[in-house]
């Protein structure tokens, strides 16, 4: 039971962000200007982060080995999700999580088929990959996020 609690709160965080939802006051940040807060982090916390060409941040820790996950893909996973700040505002605590990819925030999207099946991967993705002016729960507007992932398996 407890396991079915964590997972529909790990589903609302990830599927709910998959954009953001556009009004007048809503703006982007761009990726360029979130930019120098993502090296910061990255250098304070010994990330050697490799720029992704739409502005997402990752190192891999470990590459895996057989398959890598596409949008159609359906993924478990173990994840922890830190604010800048090092709050950590969601975790897989009870195991992997099971989710389909293309329901995640895009920075997931981009960043989990850069491993394969039992890859480690480290992600710090700007805002507008994320919530973006929006903001989700206790994830405030324009937030950076940072991410350790560990793909367990493609199903």
């Amino acid at each position: 039971m407890k396991k079915l609690v964590v997972a529909a709160i790990v589903m609302s965080v990830l599927y709910s962000g998959i954009g953001c939802v556009k009004n007048e006051s809503c703006k982007e940040k761009t990726v360029e200007s979130e930019e120098n807060a993502i090296l910061n982090y990255a250098t304070l916390n010994g990330i050697t982060p490799v720029r992704h060409s739409s502005g997402l941040y990752y190192q891999v820790v470990s590459p895996g080995s057989g398959g890598t996950p596409t949008l159609t893909s359906t993924v478990k996973a173990n994840y922890v999700g830190k604010l800048m700040d090092g709050t950590i505002f969601d975790q897989s605590t009870a195991g992997p999580v099971t989710f389909a990819l293309s329901n995640t925030i895009y920075g997931w999207q981009l960043g989990l088929p850069l491993v394969q099946k039992g890859g480690v991967i480290k992600l710090i993705i700007p805002s507008s990959l994320a919530y973006g002016c929006n903001g989700f729960n206790t994830i405030p507007p324009y937030s950076i996020l940072y991410f350790q992932v560990e793909l367990v398996d493609i199903l």
